[in-house]
């Protein structure tokens, strides 16, 4: 017997794994005259447009509560711990609020500057006032505080987004 096999197109088999693969969200614009595709941006990226913000620990919660949301920045939320510890530019003084404030600052700053990303159970706050003092410096939305390679800590981490959507855009438009 001779089947007549469907006509496939290659790329269109290979165009939707990658676009599910991606986790982008595809949405269709409704107020254009001719339907456009368009691609959602990361969740949780925060830019402001009123100046730079630092986060910092609430004086007067309670001492448990900070502790356990210190034990969380520092451990499960990956922050960057390293500034606090005993002989290190942040460790005095040698308070819980302060060394609260610099790890929930850093778990802040990597995390988009969003309001949730300083909630630590209610222990943390935003303030537009730098907290940094002496060798201690309490890093803002506009330095840098990524681990990557100097060559990559030039450019902008919304560039590299940028560029990745632009070329998956390139692809699809090839489809």
């Amino acid at each position: 017997m001779n089947y007549d096999a469907p006509a496939y197109d290659r790329s269109s088999l290979f165009c939707f794994p990658l676009v599910l693969a991606a986790g982008a969200v595809v949405q269709e614009k409704a107020e254009t005259a001719i339907p456009m595709t368009t691609l959602s941006p990361p969740e949780g990226n925060t830019t402001f447009l009123d100046g730079t913000t630092w986060c910092v620990a609430l004086a007067g919660v309670s001492q448990v509560d900070l502790q356990n949301a210190l034990d969380w920045a520092c451990g499960l939320g990956m922050a960057d711990c390293r500034a606090i510890q005993d002989g290190a530019a942040c460790f005095e003084p040698d308070t819980l609020v302060s060394h609260a404030s610099y790890a929930f600052n850093n778990y802040y700053q990597q995390n988009g500057n969003s309001d949730i990303a300083c909630n630590f159970g209610g222990t943390g706050t935003v303030t537009k006032n730098n907290p940094s003092y002496g060798k201690c410096v309490y890093s803002s939305s506009g330095s840098e505080v990524s681990s990557a390679p100097p060559l990559l800590k030039h450019y902008p981490s919304t560039m590299w987004w940028k560029l990745a959507e632009l070329l998956l855009l390139l692809f699809l438009g090839s489809c």
